[in-house]
């Protein structure tokens, strides 16, 4: 793990992120923490456990993007998950321990990648060797006679082999032999039918696919392909080969363990409001909250990799709480969130500032897309000033969609450039107050009209 100070968290959030300073504060100092916490005497740091973050706060106004890049700048095993995918044990739908299971998976990933890296260049003079052989097929060499004019044959034969060997080696790195066809076997994996249905499949702790792949005989078939070609497939062959499946299994669960962060979005929707009464769907969202429980409190759940605890993974909450309130969740969960950050709504400001200042920022990707048909594109500032309060003012009159709203009004806006590029003849255009007025007037100005297509 990097060792990040929180200011320099937040600095690096700040790069994608426009305003939000109370929950980037929040989430630098709980990763931090974590830091903190890794530091400590084994003995005190069983019982330090990770302060868990519930973000407050409508759609669209950074939730979701602060926790994903804040996981991104560690490396560590991120997911998100909607509350509102998992029932209760015994009905139908996800368990909620999938959601661990999930981030193994993503952990296991990341270790995947990390080990590739380290064995890609013993790979590759394997996959080296297997293209010789292939372009060069080694001769059979009887057993040696007791003749000697037979073994100075056998010695000039292996002599001529090796000169040959060395000349096609030479034109392999130099890519002379690229588009030279090679017959190479390729492994076929068997697909078992499927005998179980989606229902409680999540519950099941045993790897049923690995089951079958080790059941059912391997199949593989020859394919021909040029040396380019085959060089990919030897060499995603000779990686997998050197990696070892038990010790990435073990470092994706200490990784998931140690570093983990789970974001459960929706949280929200499976709180149960005094004043609604005892509705039938109240039954399902308590039983969720009951199993989501000693989640975050702290469990052994069983995945395909192995036994893997819970109790210093990161939870990060998330929900608009419209028509409830943290308070509304079960006592004993929100005593496992104790922090808690309001995400405000954003402003006209804070819409050109998401125009303009991040590194990645959504005018940016528009430039680079159409500039690969050679269009131009360049955005005045008062054609963004105007972008930004047709986003605020759409936002306000309808459902108020947060940063999601200025992806519909560029779409809307470039749509006809978008469509006429390949054939357009001035490859150059001007996005002012003017052209945005033209384009977005008449659809802003007819309510009924905005809410469907802005």
């Amino acid at each position: 793990m990097q060792e990040l100070t929180p200011r320099q968290i937040v600095a690096e959030l700040d790069k994608h992120i426009v305003g939000q300073d109370d929950a980037k504060r929040a989430v630098a100092i709980a990763l931090r923490n974590r830091w903190r916490w890794q530091q400590l005497p084994d003995e005190l740091r069983k019982e330090i456990t990770p302060k868990n973050i519930v973000m407050i706060g409508p759609t669209g106004v950074g939730k979701t993007e602060i926790t994903r890049r804040l996981a991104q700048l560690i490396d560590a095993p991120f997911i998100k998950v909607e509350a509102t995918k998992y029932t209760e044990v015994g009905y139908y739908g996800r368990d909620v321990e999938s959601m661990v299971r999930d981030l193994v998976d993503s952990a296991t990933n990341l270790v995947r990648e990390k080990k590739r890296v380290e064995v890609v260049d013993k790979a590759k003079v394997r996959v080296e060797e297997r293209l010789l052989d292939l372009l060069v097929p080694r001769p059979e060499w009887e057993p040696s006679r007791t003749d000697s004019t037979e073994e100075a044959k056998e010695d000039d034969s292996q002599e001529r082999y090796e000169r040959t060997r060395d000349k096609f080696r030479k034109m392999l790195k130099n890519g002379d032999l690229e588009d030279k066809d090679v017959e190479i076997s390729i492994d076929q994996k068997s697909s078992p039918v499927q005998v179980f249905s989606n229902m409680g499949m999540d519950q099941m702790d045993v790897d049923l696919q690995g089951m079958f792949e080790r059941i059912m005989p391997q199949q593989s078939k020859n394919r021909k392909l040029t040396v380019a070609e085959a060089r990919k497939v030897l060499l995603e062959q000779e990686v997998e080969g050197l990696m070892d499946k038990d010790a990435i299994a073990e470092e994706a669960i200490e990784l998931a363990e140690r570093s983990g962060i789970v974001f459960v979005d929706e949280i929200d929707k499976i709180c149960t409001s005094e004043e609604g009464g005892s509705r039938g769907g109240d039954v399902s969202r308590q039983g969720v909250q009951r199993d989501l429980l000693p989640i975050v409190e702290g469990t052994t759940v069983q995945t395909r990799s192995g036994s893997v605890k819970t109790d210093y993974m990161l939870f990060i909450a998330a929900g608009a709480f419209h028509r409830t309130k943290p308070s509304d969740l079960m006592p004993e969960l929100q005593g496992r969130f104790p922090i808690r950050v309001e995400l405000q709504e954003l402003t006209r400001d804070d819409f050109l500032r998401i125009l303009t200042e991040p590194t990645s920022s959504i005018t940016m990707q528009y430039q680079a897309l159409l500039k690969t048909e050679g269009i131009k594109v360049k955005f005045e500032k008062d054609g963004l000033e105007e972008l930004a309060e047709i986003a605020f003012q759409v936002n306000q009159t309808t459902q108020n969609i947060g940063a999601r709203r200025l992806h519909t009004i560029l779409e809307r806006l470039l749509e006809e450039v978008s469509f006429e590029a390949p054939d357009l003849k001035t490859k150059k255009l001007t996005i002012d107050a003017a052209y945005v007025q033209q384009k977005l007037h008449a659809i802003v100005e007819d309510e009924d009209l905005s809410k469907f297509i802005l």
